[in-house]
């Protein structure tokens, strides 16, 4: 296809008539959908791209924005929410997922809808919405239904599903319908179809990750992708023989939520791993399609092609967020081109509709497990370009080790123990995951410019990953029923101590008696919380007989029905999810610990990277720009601004995007672990982004902030 700029010189460039056809041609070559005066769909369009044209706010007029509007929500806790603009109106979600509207110029609610039936604490990151004339819908998920609300009124849609919702099980093996599922990233639209993400449980009981598209109108279920291939289906010898039949294995889920092409008809889905994360013993291979960038047919769900980035996942290696669909200028061609960030701190980037690498990727030789039962892939992908934009583990010396911290030799010592090779699989001794479970990349995703510049945050944070045996048969067998429940399905994160891990967002159980009330953590159990996967499987008695282990008060007489519960037993499980910190909370690995980073994916290049944010008791030191952990991506606008909170200092910023330049600051009344959205209404640009703190032991908070110039 000719470039644009090759058919507008053939247009007569200097009458009102060629000006309008160069407008009209471009329109029509181009597959970005810029969000214009709205923002209309998550994270900004269907390229995923974070992306504005508007231009009022600019590097120069920065520094005076001041808060136009804040909506205080009814609860408080972590949002995760990009909210959407369109016509005016904002639609959002609060922290116990109750969906909202509000005018977008003055913050004032319009309606505001809660499931009735259940108080949810979760993290959804937004809404989708479908117009076709005046029959107007927001999608969006609460536990495991989806549901369909009248936009203007906040009012479930009765002919859709069962009273205005359909339960995301809907399709799923009959082994699976009492599994843990929830949706917190908005879906997928095309057409008269919207393509639903899922999370699942990460552990060997996980629901099959099945990709599958609903209609908006009906509910009904119209296709779907099984990322477990079933037999005579592409990549079935991947697995372990009838490992779709979900008895042993699951997952390999799209969480992040996806990109598409419109045009082409091509939407694209990043996968994460199968279940367990960690030990891999039950699913000996290749692992198809866990890990993989799918490009499906969105009419049918039939895959184009795919690429996997992590063969036989077990390290957690999710691809972490939707891939960024851009046009870009090599060799002299223009191509139209799909980026995926990932965990690693890779960039890989391919062909949009061939799905060919655009720069060379290596199979790169990693070491093997010395688990009994495991089999770890011989090789690993790596881009040849970009280079990373997170440090790697194999480059990790002691020099690396924190220079601020005051048991740096024991930080030292504890190092020298570690595996931390590349792609070192989990161990007994313990190996050293860097970038951490939490990226590299993450949810927040890329933001991309029309001109192919990629711009994505990255967190530093090293995680120690050690296996163990899981508990011996006596132990067990000694155990109580509500014990037993335990140790099988909340010690791989809570600890079998029941300590839990703060600094990991992993609370203690220890003493909860005194801060809840059973009903309270049975609703819990049932439901989730936040990250936290909800345990749908276990039946009333052995909920019952887990809390009351965890206060203290269990009868031997629940012993009957709550010790029939059997997980899938594997040979180990992992000590939980730790970070590599010193003695005072900071990470063991020195800074920078969070990086915002430029890359020109027409070469692979970095046009730059800077530190993004501040430890505050370093700063108190005097310490600067060490950069912190972050949570969120960024927005970018044609007027040469990106826009970016996402740090644990509370504060939102504003770079220059053609140097990293830190033009504007200000601290919000809560850390923004989201995405930001920017939009017009009534004749003023605004910039909004949800407040809710609670990460990484930050303030709770329950505001939407907007900012916009004064007038």
């Amino acid at each position: 296809m000719p470039s644009t700029a090759c058919i507008m010189k053939r247009i007569l460039p200097f009458s009102l008539l060629g000006l309008l056809i160069c407008v009209l041609v471009a329109f029509l070559l181009t597959d970005v959908e810029p969000a214009g005066d709205d923002w209309p769909e998550y994270l900004g369009g269907p390229d995923r791209n974070h992306y504005s044209t508007l231009t009022d706010i600019g590097p120069d007029n920065v520094t005076k924005l001041k808060i136009a509007w804040r909506y205080f929500t009814p609860d408080s806790g972590q949002m995760q929410v990009s909210p959407i603009v369109i016509d005016g109106v904002l639609y959002g979600v609060t922290s116990s997922v109750q969906a909202f509207a509000l005018n977008a110029a003055t913050g004032k609610e319009i309606w505001r809808f809660g499931d009735p039936l259940k108080s949810w604490e979760s993290t959804s990151r937004g809404v989708t919405y479908w117009r076709d004339g005046e029959d107007q819908r927001i999608l969006y998920t609460v536990g495991p239904n989806l549901w369909a609300l009248n936009a203007k009124t906040g009012k479930p849609i009765s002919s859709f599903g069962d009273g205005g919702k359909v339960d995301l099980h809907t399709g799923l093996p009959e082994v699976s319908q009492k599994k843990s599922i929830v949706s917190n990233t908005p879906g997928t639209l095309f057409e008269d179809l919207i393509i639903m993400p899922l999370r699942l449980s990460e552990g060997a009981d996980a629901a099959p990750g099945d990709i599958r598209a609903f209609n908006v109108r009906t509910g009904k279920l119209e296709w779907t992708f099984h990322t477990i291939p079933y037999p005579g289906e592409y990549g079935y010898k991947t697995f372990p023989k009838d490992a779709y039949k979900n008895t042993y294995t699951g997952a390999a889920n799209n969480w992040a939520g996806m990109s598409i092409d419109r045009k082409r008809g091509i939407v694209y889905v990043p996968t994460g791993s199968a279940g367990f994360d960690f030990y891999g013993g039950n699913r000996k291979g290749q692992n198809l399609f866990a890990n993989c960038l799918l490009a499906l047919d969105a009419r049918t769900g039939k895959r184009i092609w795919h690429y996997q980035t992590t063969h036989h996942d077990i390290w957690d290696r999710d691809l972490p967020a939707p891939p960024n669909l851009v046009t870009l200028q090599m060799g002299g061609k223009t191509i139209d081109a799909v980026a995926q960030i990932s965990k690693q701190g890779f960039v890989f980037v391919f062909d949009r509709v061939t799905g060919k690498p655009l720069f060379p990727i290596n199979e790169v030789p990693v070491a093997p497990s010395d688990l009994k039962g495991e089999k770890a892939w011989k090789t690993q992908p790596v881009p040849s370009l970009p280079l990373p934009y997170a440090r790697q583990s194999n480059a990790l010396t002691e020099n690396d080790i924190n220079p601020h911290s005051e048991n740096r030799e024991e930080l030292l010592q504890r190092f020298r123990t570690y595996k931390k090779g590349f792609y070192d699989p989990p161990s007994k001794q313990g190996t050293i995951i860097f970038p951490g479970f939490d990226g590299g990349g993450e949810w927040g995703g890329a933001a991309a410019d029309p001109d192919g510049i990629l711009y994505v945050n990255s967190n530093e944070m090293a995680w120690i990953l050690t296996m163990v045996d899981k508990p011996a048969a006596t132990q067990m067998a000694n155990a109580s029923p509500g014990e037993r429940i335990y140790l099988t399905t909340c010690a791989s994160c809570h600890g079998v101590d029941r300590k839990g891990n703060p600094q990991s967002n992993f609370p203690s159980l220890v003493g909860i008696e005194k801060k809840r009330d059973k009903g309270y953590v049975t609703q819990i159990i049932t439901a989730g919380k936040g990250m936290m996967p909800g345990f749908t499987a276990l039946s009333a008695e052995q909920k019952q007989a887990l809390v009351a282990y965890l206060f203290g008060d269990e009868k031997k007489e629940m012993g009957a029905a709550a010790g029939t519960y059997k997980p899938v037993q594997l040979p180990y499980t992992i000590t939980g999810y730790n970070k590599f910190l010193d003695n005072k909370g900071l990470p063991a690995i020195g800074p920078p610990w969070g990086t915002l980073n430029a890359i020109n994916l027409n070469t692979g290049e970095y046009l730059w990277q800077v530190p993004l944010g501040e430890e505050p008791a370093l700063v108190a030191k005097g310490i600067r720009n060490t950069g912190v952990e972050n949570y969120g991506g960024p927005v970018i606008t044609a007027s040469g601004l990106l826009f970016i909170a996402a740090t644990k200092d509370g504060m939102f910023r504003a770079f220059d995007k053609r140097t990293g330049e830190v033009l504007w600051e200000t601290k919000l009344p809560a850390a923004s672990f989201a995405t930001p959205a920017t939009y017009m209404a009534d004749g003023k640009q605004y910039i909004v982004l949800a407040c809710g703190g609670t990460k990484l032991g930050t303030p709770k908070g329950n505001q939407y902030v907007a900012f916009a110039l004064p007038d």
